[in-house]
């Protein structure tokens, strides 16, 4: 099934470089008469043309003709690069005993083998559980060294190789570098912008960086005395120590509000009741998926269906390894309804609060993806604003998942009791913690997605391991080279700096909400109507001002990063 996929992207790929390329149907739309075309069709027409200019489709034949190979080059390097870290599954095997810490539900679900042994793999529902709360220092080491090094050596080559693609690419279309072509269709604009916004962020960051790091080495050094930093294998660990032990919140504890179902029906409700949603499950015979597990729901507003979705949210063998939501079908008015997936990874038991977390944002994006599934225009159907923009809603949707009054109407253990509100707060106030440091961290993967489309190296561990130094707080973990499993890399190629540009934006439209009552329908009818639902009819940046009354600012996230 996957190699026939991987067969049918390539026919896909080849016919949007041929169309891209196809100087005859350029000059049709080129030379189209645009007086009297409305705003949303002039916007199509202006944007057809550009995406023919960035395809190369005025350039000599013989600079088609590379341009033509190298994007069948590159579509083949894509699915090798992501097949190699598909398929190279990491473990470790432990002894019993080596589990201490562990939650009693993640240990019964690791049975001890014929050798009486434990294997614990580098799949998330595995590593994450592990890297925090196994007391086992030697064991977290060793696994997150095996996470740290999938697909190594093999995507070494393989980057290195897109990389080299990507620049020619740029070069032939008269692009500085990669990150400046890519850019230019983007909310920043140009490659130089993303290094400054990158130097901005880790500026802003370094003080609540360097403070909560001190809190983590000297937590280590009641445990080891000579400690003189602190790394990759241990963060996880200390820091949920230190919120357990400082900050009055036990992530164990916590999870137990969270069972499976429960978040997912919760999901529904809230996003339900706060875009004027209703989600009616379909039965299994009539959704056609490609899996049991699979929940289909159709989506209806104000009466009328508009879309429909399908949940694929627990791990299998050879599935995709991380969390995203795909489209199935782009909606178009009157035509076709708006189809599309979330694939994870998560428990079918308690849910760790992260986790419910990253369900709130990916399902962000399966909720714009719908609302914005009635344009004319296909082009502008679905999560089809610039590629820095569309996490900002989805990290925005995050906030009601940490907000008590949302999460008491569905997080309940087994005894029916209700998630405590002060528990809510003392989770926010542990996850503050480390916010700064976390911004510094995505600033190192910003700038090695960014560097590595820039600069050529030889040696990409060495050049990962300089940036690290520079923008991360915290050392390299030797013998490892997370650049091989580093998808975004392929996805994101060099804007990674995305995911931090849409938070500051997410930030600041979150202040428009009354933060007493998060489902105040004026409000969010005027999010889900002037920015959700418009797609990518409008620039993100006029959308927000629409929104917002104003354009868009970084006090709010200055302000939060700064408690």
């Amino acid at each position: 099934m996957r190699e026939r996929a991987e067969a049918v992207a390539q026919q896909v790929q080849k016919l949007d470089t041929d169309l891209g390329l196809d100087t005859g149907l350029y000059a049709v739309l080129a030379g189209l008469d645009a007086t009297g075309l409305d705003a949303d069709a002039t916007r199509v027409l202006e944007r057809t043309l550009r995406d023919f200019r960035r395809s190369g489709v005025d350039q000599d034949e013989t600079t088609r003709d590379r341009l033509r190979e190298l994007s069948e080059r590159a579509i083949l390097l894509s699915q090798e690069f992501s097949k190699n870290i598909r398929e190279n599954v990491r473990s470790i095997r432990l002894t019993p005993d080596r589990l201490a810490g562990l939650p009693q539900d993640w240990v019964d679900a690791h049975p001890v083998d014929d050798e009486g042994l434990v294997t614990v793999t580098t799949d998330y529902p595995d590593v994450v559980p592990f890297r925090t709360f196994a007391h086992d220092a030697q064991a977290r080491r060793d696994l997150v060294t095996e996470f740290l090094t999938i697909a190594w050596p093999a995507n070494d080559r393989v980057l290195q190789e897109i990389f080299a693609v990507r620049r020619e690419h740029a070069a032939l279309l008269g692009y500085a570098s990669w990150a400046d072509y890519d850019a230019e269709v983007k909310m920043i604009g140009s490659g130089k912008a993303i290094g400054e916004f990158i130097d901005r962020i880790t500026e802003l960051s370094t003080a609540s960086a360097e403070r909560d790091k001190a809190v983590l080495l000297e937590r280590l050094r009641q445990d080891r005395p000579d400690a003189t930093d602190i790394d990759g294998a241990d963060v996880s660990y200390y820091a949920e120590l230190v919120r357990k032990e400082q900050l009055a919140v036990d992530a164990q504890k916590v999870r137990t509000y969270f069972p499976f179902e429960s978040v997912r029906q919760g999901l529904l409700d809230v996003t339900g009741r706060l875009f004027g949603l209703e989600w009616s499950l379909v039965p299994r015979e009539d959704a056609r998926t490609w899996h049991e597990e699979v929940a289909t729901y159709d989506v209806s507003f104000q009466g009328e269906r508009i879309g429909r979705i399908h949940l694929d949210l627990h791990p299998r063998e050879g599935k995709y390894k991380h969390a995203a939501q795909f489209d199935l079908a782009r909606g178009v008015a009157g035509t076709q309804l708006a189809e599309g997936v979330l694939v994870c990874n998560f428990n079918r038991g308690l849910m760790e609060h992260d986790e419910v977390v990253t369900l709130f944002h990916e399902f962000g994006h399966l909720v714009h993806h719908v609302l914005a599934g009635r344009t004319e225009w296909v082009r502008f159907s679905g999560v089809a604003t610039e590629w820095d923009f569309v996490e900002a809603p989805s990290q925005m949707l995050e906030e009601w998942a940490w907000d008590s009054d949302v999460l008491a109407t569905f997080a309940r253990n087994t005894d029916g009791a209700t998630i405590p509100a002060e528990l809510v707060r003392a989770m926010r106030r542990a996850d503050d913690f480390g916010k700064g440091y976390d911004a510094r961290t995505q600033m190192f993967y910003a700038a090695l997605s960014y560097d590595f489309h820039v600069h050529e190296t030889d040696d990409l561990t060495d050049r990962l391991r300089e940036l690290m130094e520079r923008y991360s707080v915290f050392p390299h973990l030797s013998g490892t080279h997370m650049q091989c499993h580093f998808g975004h890399l392929d996805g994101y190629s060099s804007a990674y700096y995305t995911y931090m540009w849409s938070l500051v934006i997410a930030k600041d439209m979150f202040s428009a909400f009354d933060h007493g009552d998060l489902f105040d329908p004026e409000v969010a009818g005027a999010y889900r109507d002037k920015v959700l639902a418009q797609g990518g009819r409008r620039d993100a940046a006029d959308l927000v001002e629409d929104f917002l009354g104003r354009p868009y600012t970084f006090d709010a996230y200055a302000a939060w990063l700064a408690e």
